[in-house]
Formats: structure tokens, C-alpha cells, sequence
């Protein structure tokens, strides 16, 4: 056992001053099986320390409904196991580019901007959840012979709100549940964000990605004593789709973080490994510099630009972080040689689609019961998390051509009128590009590109917010339907009714030379060798989401910067490897490449 303190210039274990160097790696970005080679890459880079968040949606998806918060625990004793420190930054809001920063749509749906306040019914809900969770931090921190040394109180909150009443909750709430350990706050290094996010009482810390001297010049004249630590040093960034790849130098890093040591503070690595986006589960982003622009959802990669890149392989900028870490090493010990890599898929495959079933079918099979009323309901009105949803109205007639628009639009749909495509809709006030007479039979499929994870737009709906249009008059009567993420699970999805696909072959009777929208099946063969990590290709197909073996990989889009979706080398199998493309647009392509 040891006891781990905040001293007036030092973090002292035992009364020994030491220094974090850690590292960010969100476990529920990475393979449950890949962690342990994760962990002892960072152990190579020269750290002794790793930090994750904990997304409450993920663990939580209905509530009262629990899944797998063991992870966490689990994950806690690999950490243990490769012998670095943890620091647990357990939100409730998280960031993190996750969907809602980490809050349930089921949350944020009813109470709006009430979240991150001290509101009764949030903190009701916050209470709940942290006494199902805390336990698997409480038993594993450091003075019971667990690795945790330190835990966060909320998020970055000075960049959100200014609620001081919220913030003490939720610390005194972390004791309650048994925390020992010191807790700290992570800011900007801005005035008024320090003022909004730190308490009397609880260690601040600073996130930022340069100028160490300036940054830790402003925490001092806010907390004069204490260790000094930047909780996030941004040594690379995450894209946007349709955005150009956001790229770090190797040099200019290293000479970043060599200065943050040099002030003789602790650092935290973000990201030091920043895996994927598993599932759909990517955030997203509002544009402009308050943040309440244009949508921008993330990429499903996150691999962050990161010392350790997507599939664990060292970078340039790994070895630049080694050359400045190896210094501080405790004793001056060498550090431990850099892990073999992980296994590769042996030779590439390619496999033709076998089998394929329309959208409107696949939502029969899979959707959830339909909904009717007079308005279009919210994605969190239909408890949809992730997914998209099928809204249908009758346009009464006779009437001449009128625009038909959408009002509180999130955020993109494809428009049928009488069957027959009319357009794609992807901004809040959109259009169909040519009027609509009646009577007509409307269909839209709305997607979630996901939800915002940061900014004064946290906590906002999807789907249609506003209602359909035709000229000026509202088009009443609806019936909505969901097609969650979550419903395709190997059970469920042989329940579609699929149509064989001859070889070469389109299916569906869309427009020459491009598949209609709907479930694919492809087999891939991964024969010789062992099966191991991949990246999976979809050339010629617009938009949707793929699973392998039932495992969902993420969302694809042909804007790009992504032009490939990681699969880790558990997910895959020797021999027959099932896949499943949802694609929403349509597809220029009935192949799957594996490489």
C-alpha cells in the first residue's frame, strides 16, 4: 500500500516527490485484447502513468440498464499488471470527441442545457450512476494497492459553464463514493476559464499544446502552490469528415513537452494512443470560434496524430517523445525495448457482396415499432442513441408545386417523394432543390452524424427538431421509426429477408452503375496464417457502417480524410470472416477489400 498527495510544489508518493509522466489511452477505444500491448508501448515511450476517460453512455444505455462497467475495473488492473500509475477522469461529461461528450441521449434529451447544472433531475441521475461506477476506481486506487493516483472532478467545465455549486457536487459526491485519492480539475490556461472550472480545494491543472511557460504563468496566479501539470498536452488533433488530415511535426512536439519538463511539471500525453471510435460512437463538433456553427462530425479513426498510431505502431513522433522521456526516467534506468507488433493480416483479400437486402426491408426486419403523431418526434423522443430514423408524411392534394422544406434538420437526409429519390437535405433550414406537388407520399431517412461533444451545443436533439414544410404550412401527421445501431447483432441480422446477388451484378433497381441503399453480406476468406490486424476498404461506396463478425467497425464516408476503417486482429477469424455494409446513399461497388 502507499499513499499518493499533492505537496506544495510536488505529487509525493510516501512523502518522496515523483512525477507523472502519463499518457491518455481510452480503453473503450481499444480492443480489450490489444490493452496489454498498448500499455507496454507506453511503457517503452518512457511513461509511468496512463489516463482514461469513462463515457457513461456507453455503460449505461437505457436508463437503470447497465453494460459492462467491469471494463473499466479490468482495464485498471492491466494498468496495474504493466506497472504504470492510472489517473480516471470519470466525467460525468467526458468530451473526449465522443457522442455527447459522454452524456446519455436519453439524458440530455428532456432536460436540454439543464445538464452540467446543479438542476435536481441531473444531479439525481449523476448520483445513481457514480455509485455504480466508483467502485471499480475505489478499489483500485493506490492506497489499497491499485494503480490509481488521482481522479478528475467533471471536464473541462470553465470552457462550458460557470456553476461552482455543480462542481463541489460532484467532488464531494467522489469522496462520498469513497475516493481517497486527490482529485483535480482540468482547464485552458484563461482566466476566465480557470475561474469557471476550478474549486477551492481541488488541484487545477492546464490543457493545451504549446507555450508551457505562458500557460503555467497564468495557473500560477490562479493557484500559487501545488504541482504543476498539463492534464492534456495536444500533441497532435482529430478531423472531420470532408476536412484534410490534421498533421503535428515530430520535432515540434517533442520540443513542446521538452518544455513542459522543464518547468518541472507532470504531463499527460493526449493522445498518447488514440485508437478508434468503435460502433458509431464518434462526436461531433459545432464550426466557428464559439462553436455554434455549421455541424462537423468526427471521424471514426482517432488515431489523433498520436505517438502510437491507430494499429499500436510506433511513429516518428514516438521516438522523438522517447528521446525526450528517457531522461526523466526514474533513476536513470534504460528504458524497456518497444514490443513486437502486432500480427497482420497475412496477404490481402478481397470478396465480392453475396447478399443484399433494401433499406426499407432491413428497417422491417431490424426497426423499432413505429411511432405516429402530429409532429416529427426527436431521435431522443424515440430512443434512438445512434442510427436513423424514417419519417413519413402525406402530402395532402390537389396542390401545385410548392418548396418542401425542413426546419431544425440534424443532421442529413435522403428524401423520397413517391418512391422515387428527390435529394439529400444536410443543413438545419434545407430544401429539396425542385418543388413538390400533392398529393404526395414523403419519406425521409435522417441520419445522426453525432451528437456534439463540446461547446454551448452540447445536449442538442437529432432527427427533425423543427417539423416538413410545404410552402409555408406545416404537413401534419407523422409516423417515424428507428433503426438503431445497436439492433444488428448476428441473432437479428438473419432475420433479413436477403436477396442472392449474382456475381458482377447491381442490386436493387437504382440508377445505372450504383447500388440502391441497404443491408450487403460479403464473406472474406482469411486463409494461411494467422488472422490479425487489417484495414478494411470500401472504394466506391458513399456512406454507412460496417461490422465484421458482428463487431461494428464504424462509420465510412467517401469525403474522407479517412479512406480506410481499422479491424483488430481479435475481431478476425481464419477461415469465413461475415461481413455487413450499411450503406445509406448508395454503393458504385459490390467488393470489400481487406489488407
Amino acid at each position: 500500500m502507499a499513499e499518493f498527495t499533492v505537496g506544495d510544489d510536488d505529487f509525493l508518493l510516501d512523502g518522496r516527490p515523483v512525477r507523472l509522466l502519463s499518457g491518455a489511452l481510452h480503453y473503450f477505444r481499444v480492443h480489450e485484447e490489444q490493452w496489454s500491448h498498448r500499455l507496454a508501448m507506453f511503457r517503452a515511450m518512457g511513461l509511468n502513468c496512463v489516463e482514461t476517460y469513462v463515457p457513461w453512455n456507453l455503460h449505461e444505455p437505457e436508463p437503470g440498464r447497465y453494460r459492462d462497467v467491469e471494463a473499466l475495473g479490468r482495464f485498471l488492473d492491466a494498468v496495474r499488471a504493466a506497472g504504470l500509475w492510472a489517473i480516471v477522469r470519470p466525467g460525468p461529461y467526458i468530451c473526449a470527441e465522443w457522442e455527447n461528450g459522454g452524456l446519455p441521449h436519453w439524458l440530455t434529451g428532456p432536460l436540454g442545457r439543464r445538464v452540467r447544472t446543479r438542476d435536481a433531475a441531473y444531479l439525481a441521475h449523476v448520483d445513481r450512476w457514480f455509485r455504480v461506477l466508483l467502485p471499480q476506481v475505489v478499489e483500485r486506487q493506490i492506497d489499497r494497492g491499485g494503480p490509481v493516483v488521482l481522479v478528475q472532478a467533471e471536464n473541462e467545465y470553465g470552457s462550458y459553464g460557470s456553476d461552482q455549486g455543480y462542481l463541489r457536487h460532484v467532488a464531494d459526491l467522489l469522496e462520498a463514493c469513497g475516493v481517497t485519492v486527490p482529485l483535480f480539475t482540468a482547464d485552458g490556461p484563461e482566466d476566465h476559464m480557470l475561474t469557471g472550472g476550478s474549486i477551492p480545494g481541488v488541484l487545477a491543472t492546464a490543457n493545451f499544446g504549446s507555450g508551457a511557460r505562458e500557460a503555467f504563468g497564468v495557473l500560477r496566479r490562479h493557484r500559487p502552490r501545488g504541482p504543476l501539470m498539463c492534464m492534456e498536452f495536444w500533441c497532435g488533433w482529430f478531423d472531420h469528415w470532408g476536412d484534410g488530415p490534421a498533421a503535428r511535426d515530430a520535432g515540434d512536439a517533442a520540443a513542446a513537452l521538452a518544455e513542459i519538463l522543464e518547468c518541472g511539471a507532470s504531463v499527460n500525453v493526449y493522445m498518447a494512443h488514440g485508437g478508434t471510435s468503435f460502433g458509431g460512437w464518434a462526436g461531433a463538433n459545432r464550426s466557428g470560434p464559439l462553436h455554434d456553427g455549421a455541424l462537423e462530425p468526427t471521424v471514426t479513426s482517432y488515431d489523433y496524430d498520436a505517438p502510437i498510431d491507430e494499429a499500436g505502431l510506433p511513429t516518428a513522433k514516438f521516438w522523438a517523445f522517447r528521446s525526450v522521456l528517457e531522461a526523466y526516467a526514474e533513476g536513470g534506468r534504460p528504458l524497456p525495448d518497444v514490443p513486437p507488433p502486432p500480427v497482420r493480416l497475412a496477404a490481402p483479400v478481397r470478396a465480392a457482396v453475396s447478399r443484399w437486402a433494401p433499406l426499407p426491408e432491413v428497417m422491417e426486419a431490424l426497426g423499432d415499432e413505429e411511432w405516429t403523431g402530429p409532429l416529427p418526434p426527436t431521435f431522443e423522443e424515440l430512443g434512438v442513441d445512434r442510427g436513423l430514423v424514417r419519417y413519413r408524411l402525406r402530402l395532402p392534394g390537389p396542390r401545385q408545386p410548392y418548396p418542401l422544406s425542413v426546419s431544425g434538420l440534424r443532421d442529413r437526409a435522403v428524401v423520397y417523394v413517391d418512391g422515387v429519390r428527390a435529394g439529400v437535405l444536410d443543413t438545419e433550414e434545407a430544401a429539396l432543390a425542385e418543388p413538390v406537388a400533392g398529393p404526395a407520399e414523403v419519406e425521409l431517412w435522417v441520419e445522426s452524424l453525432g451528437r456534439v461533444n463540446y461547446g454551448p451545443r452540447l445536449a442538442e436533439s437529432k432527427g427533425i427538431t423543427g417539423g416538413v414544410l410545404h410552402e409555408r404550412q406545416y404537413v401534419h401527421g407523422v409516423r417515424a421509426r428507428g433503426l438503431r445501431l445497436g439492433a444488428f447483432t448476428a441473432e437479428a441480422v438473419e432475420k433479413v429477408p436477403f436477396t442472392e446477388v449474382p456475381s458482377g451484378a447491381w442490386p436493387g433497381a437504382g440508377e445505372p452503375g450504383a447500388g440502391e441503399p441497404g443491408l450487403y453480406r460479403a464473406v472474406v476468406e482469411v486463409a494461411g496464417g494467422a488472422a490479425g490486424d487489417a484495414a478494411l476498404e470500401l472504394p466506391g461506396w458513399t456512406r454507412g457502417f460496417v461490422w465484421v463478425n458482428g463487431f461494428c467497425l464504424g462509420r465510412y464516408w467517401n469525403v474522407g480524410p479517412q479512406r480506410s476503417l481499422f479491424v483488430p486482429g481479435p475481431v478476425l477469424r481464419q477461415g469465413a470472416n461475415d461481413v455487413w455494409v450499411l450503406e445509406l446513399e448508395g454503393a458504385g461497388a459490390t467488393s470489400v477489400h481487406l489488407s
